[in-house]
């Protein structure tokens, strides 16, 4: 198999916008790893603390949303990433209403990234064994409504304009957990540094053993478990201006 490239020239700015922290971890913590030891600088915003990631009631959803939080700069700090902003939503709670619009466009022309990172909103089934959660499903349609129109368009949310937010044109929108796949990138040497990152997310992960076993069965097939090869997926978007 030939070599992925992007194709980018120069170093490049890649927000990560996903609902949950462990969400850029299990969704392309490689591709995240990849980018980064290629010089690229890679931010991330978590639309959620992810306040009800838990099975036991008696978990104080504040607490859990301060560990969780902790586990995140923990897990993205193996990846390279240290700028991380978490914008308060509900975990559980995300609707692709016009309010959360507006805070992730603010976000985007804060940032200015070149490549915005997302999820496939449109993915309710990754596979035959579970049901994409809710809230991933709405951050990708929030964000992806936000690249288009609302970032660009000095006509929607003038009062970012007030705040001096001028209007940002993403180069690219990368779309993960998604089932419309056109780019596939084999991340095969970063994926031990993935595996690290997880396993900081103690909270989420109740045996850490089975977690080694499931990443490692997705090898792809026709790969051995001697030599694995691994890949992560995108539906990648690249606007023509």
């Amino acid at each position: 198999m030939s070599a992925f490239s992007e194709g980018w020239v120069g170093s490049q700015s890649i927000l990560v916008i996903l609902a949950h922290p462990d969400d850029p971890e299990f969704f392309l913590g490689a591709t995240i790893a990849r980018w980064t030891h290629a010089g690229h600088r890679v931010s991330y915003c978590l639309l959620t603390r992810g306040d009800k990631g838990a099975n036991d009631p008696t978990v104080d959803p504040a607490e859990l949303s301060i560990r969780r939080e902790k586990e995140q700069r923990a897990a993205a700090a193996h990846l390279g990433v240290q700028d991380i902003c978490f914008l308060d939503f509900s975990d559980g709670c995300l609707q692709p209403s016009m309010e959360a619009r507006r805070t992730v466009t603010r976000v985007i022309r804060e940032v200015r990234p070149d490549i915005l990172v997302t999820c496939d909103p449109q993915n309710m089934f990754p596979s035959d064994n579970n049901i994409n959660h809710p809230d991933h499903r709405a951050a990708g349609q929030i964000v992806v409504d936000a690249v288009f129109p609302g970032a660009g368009n000095p006509m929607f949310f003038p009062e970012l304009l007030a705040e001096g937010l001028l209007p940002h044109l993403v180069k690219e929108v990368w779309l993960s957990l998604t089932a419309q796949a056109n780019t596939v990138i084999d991340v095969t040497p970063y994926w031990p540094l993935k595996l690290q990152a997880l396993h900081e997310h103690d909270s989420q992960i109740p045996d850490h053993g089975k977690l080694v076993e499931r990443q490692r069965s997705r090898r792809t097939p026709d790969s051995t478990d001697e030599n694995p090869r691994y890949e992560e997926k995108f539906k990648r978007i690249v606007f023509l201006r």
